[in-house]
């Protein structure tokens, strides 16, 4: 007679099998020889990577520790589940956030609490959300509603519209918009990083017509395809540590489809990984459905998901 549970080969084809192997996954196993708490047979379960399958056992790699062999007869359930994030996927939002202040070195800041008040006193072409609003992301110290009566003097101090940028879904947003708050049309972005080897990987084979432009500095670098009177593709990156944020990412638009914002992107990442970046971030709004398919396609995933809000729901930039 077996000593497996009534119903427990259902659950596990169903479950696990040799289409787990290199997955993580749960696996619950009876323990021989040992009594559970109840007087009957005792589990264990063990978290890790499927390593291999058949012959009569599967073999699980711990996230510390030997790999575990167990025997098949002795699997009473499974299940793969997600991989365990990143530790570049573990960094708060507020810290990866932060990384952007690198951008824009002429910002002046004040801090509210954990919220971040910047502005840029001397924007060159646009005002760029990002230098010009509060990042109220944490706590202020003080009641919402206070802390946002005090990002609207800030602000009008500096001849600017109030303007905060705050976690999707998070408490600071409900307290905004309770507080009358409204969001900007096109205001919704996504935070994107990934590692900067796996990028390139991504990007497979470019043509290799984007060059670092002369303007370029000890940590931050313009790439340009070169084009007559203007560039057929640009963008710019910064590096801060081992991290590399790219921003102003731009192709002409009849120039669009030709592989050259591939050509630009790599460029950008193998500069920075002459200089030590391992982890590419970039910010992309929610709405712009191509650039945020082309960054799905180099590996680059979703961090968090940033709201701009203003008491009047807009924004002069």
């Amino acid at each position: 007679m077996s000593s497996r549970p009534p119903g427990s080969l259902t659950r596990q084809a169903a479950s696990l099998g040799p289409h787990v192997v290199g997955e993580r996954v749960v696996v619950r196993r009876l323990l021989r020889g040992e009594t559970g708490p109840t007087g009957g047979p005792a589990f264990t379960d063990l978290l890790g990577t499927c390593l291999s399958w058949g012959d009569g056992e599967c073999v699980v790699a711990p996230e510390s520790g030997e790999p575990v062999r167990i025997a098949l007869a002795d699997i009473v359930s499974g299940k793969p589940v997600p991989p365990r994030p990143s530790v570049r996927h573990r960094v708060p939002t507020r810290e990866a956030e932060l990384r952007g202040l690198r951008m824009f070195p002429g910002t002046h800041t004040e801090l509210l609490g954990e919220w971040l008040l910047r502005s840029d006193p001397a924007p060159v072409g646009r005002l760029y959300k990002r230098a010009n609003s509060c990042l109220a992301v944490g706590d202020p110290g003080v009641p919402v509603e206070e802390a946002a009566a005090h990002v609207v003097e800030w602000y009008a101090a500096r001849d600017r519209d109030p303007l905060a940028q705050v976690e999707t879904g998070s408490a600071v947003e409900v307290g905004l918009l309770a507080a009358g708050w409204q969001p900007l049309e096109h205001g919704v972005a996504e935070l994107r990083l990934g590692s900067v080897s796996r990028t390139r990987r991504g990007l497979g084979p470019t043509a290799d017509l984007a060059v670092v432009a002369p303007e370029s500095g000890e940590d931050r670098v313009v790439v340009v395809v070169p084009g007559e009177g203007e560039p057929l593709a640009e963008g710019r990156a910064v590096l801060d540590g081992d991290w590399l944020g790219v921003h102003e990412l731009k192709v002409r638009l009849e120039h669009r489809r030709r592989g050259l914002a591939r050509d630009v992107v790599s460029t950008l990442l193998e500069w920075g990984a002459e200089r030590g970046a391992l982890t590419a971030w970039l910010h992309v709004e929610s709405d712009n459905h191509p650039a945020r398919a082309f960054y799905d396609s180099l590996g680059l995933g979703v961090h968090h998901t940033v709201r701009y809000l203003s008491p009047t729901g807009r924004f002069d930039g």
